[in-house]
């Protein structure tokens, strides 16, 4: 390609960046615009993405996602344009103020410059991704990610329009860096893009990252939905046609549109149920969106079209009514939900909402900030605000371990919400599933750790007890009550996990400062010398990870201190040193103290080539994680640790979804190599109980298809029975082939494997 034609590649996707932005109902500010633009090019100069493609066309794209996607401003797109250049080039800041002079923003007084710049500074200490091989060093990069929103959300907002765009050219890179990115980016980005409202930008991060993660199932989904697109169609017009007539006769302006759920979200309800994709039924919902001058009409016209529908079909899911009217969802969601028995005897869900609502529901917050200032300027939301507050209040109190704050942060970003009160008519919002304890917490700390029961609408019920949406709530508490163990499994609320957690804390430093004045009075008295050395030993010798577990345990009385432990003090053998070192701290042990008995050290893996998983003379050179046991022939990512073992895990294990986040430096590709090993699978069948079932499947395992059982157990109520079984296959296909015949046994209605 020459030079000309690349450079009319960059005008051509400006301009669509400039026509978008002119067609928008922001102020027109192009000469702002046009500064950044032309800053941007000649910083960029001459570098390449990786795809080969001219370095500038990716801040434009950014721009242009930031713009017509988001719905965002001038500002935003300035700094959408310069968010690489202080990371990428040798310009800085300050340079980037000089561009745009002593402009102003006439709202606030702020010079346009020092807005930019500071919002590209924002970018910039977030960059190369939140994670990395230092998981507690990018903690820290993500704390400055949300602290930066307290001060300007658009950070986070042009953060996930950059993600969008590396996701959208992802092709480019090798394969541990796309699971890498694909993980990092359904673990976070797509659970911030929904709580900031952006359902479009989230759904497409969430079908983008499960492309690179499941290829070939996400494939052969996407061709079931084609495949069925024309009998869908067909099942529409027949739905549609008769509302339609009722809505045309009244004279209202709208759309009647079928949307389709997304590859992702279908997969995950195959996953939830144990399912195939043609036992679904809900892969489409009807959508109404209308036009509505007055907003105060909104919901009267949702509840009238709702009012009309019920006219034709009467048969009505009493469970699946919605109305996120009265009350929005905390995203800003806001439209009415009904599930009805269409003419083709299958529910069918209908969304009703005016198209304001349906602009807020693709474009989120930012729709709100148009819609409230009718210029676009962005106005900081009450509810993303009160959800700006929740995350501060987490980062104040959480231990600086990123995945440990990732999982509390999580819980704030995707959770569905209940509304519960008090006696004096407080209203708290909590997530599904949240417990009495979890609105102890919310409350106040201290109301957490003396909770000792609730009453919930009037009924005496224990701390673990789960509230739903209503419930009127009244917390009882007592001061001889402390915070126990088990506590944990009964909070689930972000905040309630880290007040429990944080007194949990302050509970151990006081067992171990207590422990600590122990051991000391104990060494002063045998006359022992407290040094690395010695406290090495003994903690060697006492099978304690460290000093502080040391003094915890003596402190907690599960360690008694008695002059037989100061033999640890006498120096050990070389041997026995050695053993020390490597059992404490797993590392290798000192040169002098090596004998030829120790172990070779594991070879080094090279992680830009693809690792093969193979068995040889009975070893593996890898290790099956036990969270979710893979088997051959299943998608796999792998890890290699820090002993350099290589650690497999099934690509959509949660525990692998965290470690990609957290160390996605340290995954490898790899490849399964055919082997005769046997893998332990635990499957689960179901059906109606009868007569001399089991012995027929117990048959059909062993005998027909030559699979070895070791665990079996059946249970049978009410006619109907449920096995679980352990066996051992040579790989996932084994598993398939097995699980269709048994689905084929007179009285079987399901067969899945579990693990």
């Amino acid at each position: 390609m020459t030079q000309e034609e690349e450079n009319k590649i960059i005008d051509d996707a400006y301009q669509e960046l400039l026509n978008g932005y002119l067609s928008s109902n922001h102020r027109k500010k192009v000469e702002k615009i046009e500064k950044a633009y032309r800053f941007a090019r000649r910083a960029h100069d001459g570098i390449r993405r990786r795809s080969g493609e001219p370095y500038i066309l990716h801040p434009i794209a950014v721009a242009t996602i930031v713009s017509q996607e988001i719905g965002m401003g001038s500002t935003s797109i300035c700094a959408a344009l310069l968010h690489d250049v202080v990371e990428d080039t040798e310009y800085t800041a300050e340079d980037i103020k000089a561009i745009f002079g002593d402009e102003v923003i006439p709202d606030t007084g702020e010079k346009v410059g020092d807005k930019i710049a500071n919002i590209v500074d924002g970018l910039t200490k977030i960059s190369g991704g939140i994670f990395g091989d230092k998981a507690s060093v990018q903690a820290e990069n993500f704390k400055k990610l949300l602290l930066t929103m307290n001060k300007d959300v658009r950070v986070i907002l042009i953060k996930i329009a950059d993600r969008l765009h590396n996701m959208r050219t992802l092709a480019s890179m090798p394969p541990a860096k796309q699971y890498k990115i694909a993980g990092e980016t359904l673990y976070i980005y797509a659970p911030v893009a929904h709580r900031l409202g952006l359902f479009a930008i989230k759904s497409e991060l969430e079908d983008l990252s499960f492309k690179y993660e499941h290829p070939d199932t996400y494939k052969s989904i996407l061709d079931a939905v084609e495949a069925s697109a024309g009998k869908r169609n067909d099942m529409f017009e027949r739905f549609s046609a008769p509302i339609r007539e009722r809505l045309d006769a009244v004279g209202l302006n709208y759309e009647f549109k079928a949307r389709v759920k997304s590859c992702y979200s279908i997969w995950k309800k195959m996953q939830a149920k144990r399912i195939p994709i043609d036992e679904i039924y809900d892969i489409y919902a009807a959508r109404i969106v209308f036009d509505c001058p007055d907003d105060k009409e909104e919901n009267l016209t949702c509840w009238a079209i709702y009012n009309e529908i019920t006219k034709i079909y009467n048969k009505i899911h009493p469970g699946r009514i919605r109305d996120w009217l009265t009350r929005a969802k905390p995203n800003g969601y806001r439209a009415l939900h009904l599930t009805v028995m269409g003419p083709d005897a299958e529910w069918i869900e209908v969304q009703i909402r005016s198209r304001k609502m349906d602009n807020i529901d693709e474009r989120g917050m930012t729709a709100h900030w148009i819609y409230k200032n009718g210029n676009g300027e962005l106005e900081e939301d009450v509810q993303l605000e009160e959800w700006i507050r929740e995350i501060d209040d987490i980062l104040k109190t959480q231990e600086p371990n990123a995945l440990d704050l990732l999982d509390s942060i999580k819980l704030n970003l995707y959770a569905s919400e209940i509304t519960v009160f008090t006696p004096k008519r407080d209203t708290f919002t909590l997530p599904k599933g949240a417990t009495v304890l979890d609105l102890a917490f919310t409350i106040h700390s201290e109301i957490g750790y003396h909770c000792i029961a609730g009453k919930v609408n009037h009924n005496l019920v224990p701390i673990s007890h789960k509230l739903s949406s209503g419930d009127r709530v009244e917390i009882l508490t007592s001061q001889t009550m402390k915070p126990e163990p088990e506590w944990s499994k009964f909070v689930v609320s972000a905040k309630g996990k880290t007040r429990l957690n944080q007194a949990f804390r302050h509970m151990r430093r006081e067992v171990m400062d207590r422990g600590e004045e122990q051991f000391k009075e104990f060494m002063a008295h045998n006359s022992a010398e407290i040094n690395n050395e010695n406290l090495t030993r003994i903690i060697s010798a006492l099978g304690v990870q460290n000093k502080e577990d040391l003094y915890y345990k003596i402190g907690n009385g599960d360690i008694t201190l008695t002059p037989v432990m100061l033999k640890a003090l006498k120096p050990a053998s070389q041997n026995l040193l050695s053993k020390l070192w490597r059992s404490s701290f797993g590392g290798k042990a000192p040169k002098e103290s090596q004998t030829e008995s120790d172990e070779p050290a594991a070879e080094e893996i090279d992680r830009k080539k693809v690792y093969m998983l193979k068995t040889v003379d009975g070893k593996t050179n890898y290790r099956l994680s036990k969270c979710c046991h893979p088997l051959p022939g299943d998608d796999v990512v792998a890890f290699v640790s820090y002993k350099n073992e290589v650690l497999v895990h099934k690509i959509d294990c949660p525990t692998a979804m965290r470690l990609k986040s957290g160390y996605g430096g340290r995954i490898i590709e790899t490849q399964w190599q055919l082997s005769n090993e046997t893998f332990f699978a635990s499957i689960k069948v179901e059906g109606v109980d009868r007569m001399g079932i089991l012995q027929e499947i117990i048959y059909l395992i062993s005998t027909n298809l030559s699979i070895n059982i070791r665990r079996l157990s059946i249970t049978s109520n009410a006619g109907v029975f449920m096995c679980e079984m352990d066996v051992l296959v040579e790989d996932v296909d084994a598993v398939t082939k097995m699980c269709k015949r048994l689905g084929k046994v007179k009285g079987v209605t399901k067969a899945t494997r579990q693990s």
